[in-house]
């Protein structure tokens, strides 16, 4: 197994590790005595984490170490990392925090995808899906809210307004691409004559 293939699993586990650091902190919240290293400790996990995507993109690129497992597992362990911020910032009591309509609405349309991506491979035997502009933008916005949460520590008592701003336009994006998706989708699949009744069905 190449170093980058290496790295990218090390990413995996690191998420439930931010999880635990991050669910600690909330219930340290709850008890009434904040253990800030708790936090500290998530936000540390979290950016090597992170920083962990770029590394093994540029030894996988200098090195020639490219593998189709690399190539699979790299997007993977990249929005379930994603995913992990997203939804134990929305479900634990930070202050701040991310709200609970605000998961919901990353998740479905993740799953719409995820969905969507499994039909036009089971009625067609490819699937042409390039990343979409939108869903670049998407990504950021996202990663974005999840990584202010992480480095506020002044906010207590409710979330500043350009975080709530970033919020809503992070959502604005998210259902964006998640249509946009969805419309090429069904593009591809009426091209394939998909969407049509069968004539030969009696």
């Amino acid at each position: 197994m190449t170093l980058a293939n290496k790295i990218t699993i090390t990413r995996l586990f690191f998420i439930p590790v931010f999880i635990v650091f991050a669910a600690y902190y909330s219930k340290s919240i709850d008890l009434g005595h904040e253990d800030a290293r708790l936090r500290i400790a998530a936000l540390i996990v979290f950016a090597l984490a992170a920083l962990s995507d770029a590394l093994d993109g540029y030894i996988a690129r200098r090195y020639n170490q490219s593998t189709r497992l690399g190539r699979a597992l790299d997007p993977v362990a990249d929005k379930l990392l994603l995913l992990a911020g997203i939804v134990t910032l929305s479900v634990t009591n930070w202050h701040t925090g991310l709200p609970i309509w605000f998961a919901v609405l990353v998740i479905a349309r993740d799953i719409l995808i995820v969905t969507g991506v499994f039909i036009i491979h089971y009625t067609t035997g490819k699937v042409k899906m390039g990343p979409l502009a939108s869903s670049k933008i998407c990504t950021f916005l996202q990663l974005s809210c999840v990584c202010w949460v992480l480095v506020d520590f002044w906010s207590v008592e409710a979330r500043p307004l350009p975080l709530e701003i970033l919020i809503y336009l992070a959502a604005l994006f998210t259902f964006v691409s998640g249509y946009q998706y969805v419309a090429e989708g069904i593009r591809q699949l009426r091209e394939q004559g998909h969407t049509t009744p069968d004539t030969h069905v009696p």
